[in-house]
């Protein structure tokens, strides 16, 4: 437990994300939370970040006295900028350009230039759940577009800020192993049922590895991380 400090974490209500608010609830004193409305078409994940958040609280009475205000930030430009998988209903793909159609340009550079405000609110530990092991090769997600960033808010708001990647260099099955080391099978449970990964929004199917289309590149990596952990376990 780190005295003192309180850390912001981008919580979008999906496994990895989820994953981090755990992380930074066994480490800091006061944990806030932030989310951002984009226009996606799997938005269902907005819907779920309450429930999960709630089965917290209930499971972890200490993590949930540390657990603060939750912020919700509107985005929708960045629907109207770009032709995107995960902003319009169109077929999962390759682009022209070598990435994926689900890529969101800049999309997480523009979350966390957002949650740098945070420092008027006493946070300048910044948690999120980007991770380039075990991804769809998006290169905000990246290490070292990571500490770009750091740079770059340090010295565009003359704060110090601290930007963490728990998950940066764990895939998908080390992720599942981190939830138990974190809250055991209780919190593998909740992640599991109440999360949401999937990117067409589908919540009416049940697998293994909790709700999806089973189709799409998000449950084919959660799905893979789960077998892969359940087979180790």
């Amino acid at each position: 437990m780190r005295a003192g400090e309180g850390a912001l974490v981008l919580y979008s209500g999906g496994q990895d994300s989820a994953t981090c608010l755990a992380w930074a609830l066994s480490r800091y004193e006061r944990v806030e939370t932030i989310g951002f409305d984009y226009g996606q078409r799997h938005r269902v994940e907005l819907e779920c970040r309450a429930d999960l958040v709630a089965g917290l609280r209930s499971a972890f009475p200490d993590w949930s006295r540390r657990l603060g205000d939750d912020h919700m930030v509107r985005l929708d430009a960045i629907a109207q900028l770009g032709q995107t998988a995960l902003t319009q209903d169109i077929a999962f793909r390759m682009a022209e350009d070598g990435l994926p159609n689900t890529f969101v340009p800049g999309r997480n550079i523009i979350f966390l230039s957002f949650a740098a405000a945070a420092y008027r609110r006493g946070l300048r530990r910044i948690v999120a759940g980007v991770c380039e092991t075990d991804y769809s090769g998006y290169p905000d997600c990246r290490d070292d577009t990571i500490k770009a960033m750091q740079v770059a808010l340090n010295l565009g708001l003359d704060r110090r800020f601290v930007l963490e990647t728990p998950l940066m260099w764990r895939d998908k099955a080390q992720t599942w192993e981190l939830a138990r080391e974190l809250g055991g099978d209780a919190l593998v449970e909740l992640i599991r049922m109440r999360s949401h990964s999937c990117y067409a929004g589908e919540r009416a199917h049940e697998h293994a590895w909790g709700f999806g289309c089973g189709a799409c590149p998000a449950c084919a990596l959660r799905a893979s991380g789960w077998e892969t952990w359940r087979a180790g376990a």
